[in-house]
């Protein structure tokens, strides 16, 4: 399991000599290991609740013992590595009291020995030994390398040797001090990573102590030039620094904008009563998340507390979600109960052969059907299979029983190619509305011939079908004049249909489908519009968005006008 790789990272990082430089890895490793654990406990969230939808049993995988496994590794970690900075500071305090010891002998060697060799061998003890010593605390490196350096020149001034040598020695030194300043003035530019040009600047300035002195009247020109290209470095440091700080502090404002949208959402949560209100807000929820994973991480502690802000507001809004589907779900069982006694008295109709009152108690029943609501998501399409299938049973015996009636079948069938071979020679004329009321009769004539044999009904009503949908194109009707003449149109021809029944209501379903998607598109539009500042950028948005709501809400009442057209047969 990749929680597991994580683990294994911090041990093998625990097991590393030096973790002093270690600790920005760790860090990493344990965003990425949270961020991942974030999102695996909210996929397991989601199967827990499309589980308790689907009415199964969702057995969730418990993180804790890779969580616990993982932060015993990383305090250990950070055990270690704390040792290792407290003996590192000890070291350091250590070595700061030696150089200063060092400089103090130093200083007597100026002061006090006359001898030229031993003065000379005694300073290159002090400066074998100030070598070997190693790092000193931060605060201290710099006034204490001036000291030391000052000292130095003054005790290479104060030696007199050779001259020649002596002369050699600052042209040298001079040179190296040179080359050493293009170095930093070239580091200051270059393109590293920050740790190795800290490192690359420490190597440098050691390098620096180590070169011996110039000529006075050269080194106040070489020591302010190696001071300013020294603080420039130290300044590009503190930049990065800087600017590291206001990227944690910005990925901080925006996990906290997160809270905060979350936390205002919650604030409404008594006003979701209905599923498509549930969903629309676990939409939202799941964007909130996706959104967290990709912010980068703050401050540790920052970051912590931020993170159990967020993780509080969604647990507690997952376990709303779930309590409000455990209500629903006992409401369902009501209209669960009242819709099975519908069944029952369906049934009771199957054998029936009095074809026209038993006809008026099944249109009857399935009009208390729609009444009554749906029972849910969970057991509605059931119910109506087991309802529609006792209903069936009456009407496709009754439609056999008139099936049987061949000679009347015949005289329709005979009535209806006739009105096709009319059709078919039909040629439009100039008025549209002329056109339109004699494709309207011709219609109406097809609709009051009665029907015809199994075989024919389709193959008639479909022949008829084409042809009048040729005409209707040919008529080029344009705008709501196109929409509604088609819509009645196909409705006349739904009415002419030998599954008319079926087909009418797949019709009144496409269109509250349509209904639903278009509540939905304005339900997300009108939340959108509580996003934008008041600025002048975002009015415009405003606008844009309330015209597209407007537009959706104006479809709606269209779709409902069709609705009310649809005859309950």
């Amino acid at each position: 399991m990749e929680l597991q790789h994580y683990t294994d990272q911090i041990v093998a990082l625990g097991q590393q000599e030096d973790l002093l430089q270690l600790g920005r890895s760790a860090g990493e490793i344990k965003q990425q290991f949270e961020d991942l654990l974030i999102e695996l406990e909210r996929q397991e969230q989601v199967k827990r609740l499309d589980a308790n939808d689907a009415g199964t049993t969702y057995e969730e995988f418990d993180y804790k013992p890779l969580k616990e496994a993982f932060f015993e590794a990383y305090n250990q970690f950070v055990t270690k590595r704390k040792a290792q900075q407290q003996l590192q500071q000890t070291l350091e305090t250590q070595n700061l009291k030696l150089k200063k010891d060092l400089i103090t002998r130093l200083k007597e060697v100026i002061d006090n020995e006359e001898k030229i060799g031993t003065a000379f061998q005694a300073y290159k003890e002090i400066h074998e030994t100030w070598k070997k010593i190693g790092a000193i605390p931060r605060e201290h490196r710099e006034i204490l390398q001036k000291e030391y350096s000052r000292l130095l020149e003054i005790f290479f001034y104060n030696i007199k040797i050779y001259k020649e040598l002596k002369d050699h020695d600052y042209r040298r030194n001079k040179q190296l001090k040179e080359d050493l300043i293009f170095k930093l003035k070239q580091l200051r530019v270059a393109a590293l990573e920050q740790r190795d040009l800290e490192s690359q600047l420490h190597a440098l300035q050691d390098e620096w102590e180590e070169i011996g002195p110039v000529q006075n009247e050269d080194w106040e020109l070489m020591k302010t030039a190696y001071w300013e290209a020294v603080r420039s470095i130290y300044d590009k440091i503190n930049e990065h620094y800087e600017a590291q700080r206001q990227v944690l502090k910005a990925n901080i404002d925006a996990k906290k904008k997160l809270v905060a949208d979350l936390a205002a959402r919650m604030e409404d949560s008594a006003n979701w009563n209905t599923f498509k209100h549930w969903e629309a807000q676990t939409a939202f929820v799941l964007e909130l998340q996706a959104q967290w994973k990709t912010i980068g991480s703050g401050s540790r502690k920052d970051n912590e507390a931020v993170y159990q802000s967020f993780r509080a507001l969604c647990d507690t809004f997952f376990a709303a979600k779930k309590n409000f589907s455990k209500e629903i779900d006992a409401a369902s069982q009501e209209i669960v109960t009242k819709k099975k006694a519908l069944i029952e008295k369906a049934q009771a109709f199957g054998s029936s052969t009095d074809w026209k009152n038993t006809a008026d108690q099944l249109k009857k029943l399935q009009r208390q059907w729609q009444e009554i609501g749906s029972a849910g998501q969970r057991y509605e399409n059931k119910l109506w299979k087991e309802f529609r299938a006792a209903c069936n049973a009456f009407f496709d015996a009754r439609q056999t029983h008139f099936e049987g009636q061949d000679a009347e079948n015949t005289q329709n069938l005979t009535a209806k190619l006739a009105l096709i071979e009319a059709l078919n020679s039909f040629e439009l004329p100039a008025d549209k509305q002329a056109a339109l009321a004699q494709l309207r009769d011709f219609q109406q004539q097809f609709n009051a011939i009665g029907p015809v044999g199994i075989k024919e009904k389709q193959n008639t009503y479909t022949a008829f079908k084409t042809r009048m949908d040729d005409l209707y194109k040919d008529l080029k009707l344009e705008g709501q004049e196109k929409e509604r003449v088609f819509f009645q149109a196909k409705l006349e021809g739904l009415l002419a249909s030998p599954d008319k029944q079926r087909l009418l209501q797949a019709e009144r379903q496409e269109i509250r489908k349509q209904i639903d998607f278009l509540q939905k598109d304005i339900f997300t539009l009108e939340n959108n519009l509580g996003f934008f500042a008041r600025s002048k950028g975002a009015d415009q948005l405003r606008l844009d968005v309330q015209k597209k709501v407007d537009a959706a809400q104006e479809k709606i009442q269209g779709l409902k006008a069709r609705l009310k057209l649809i005859p309950n047969e």
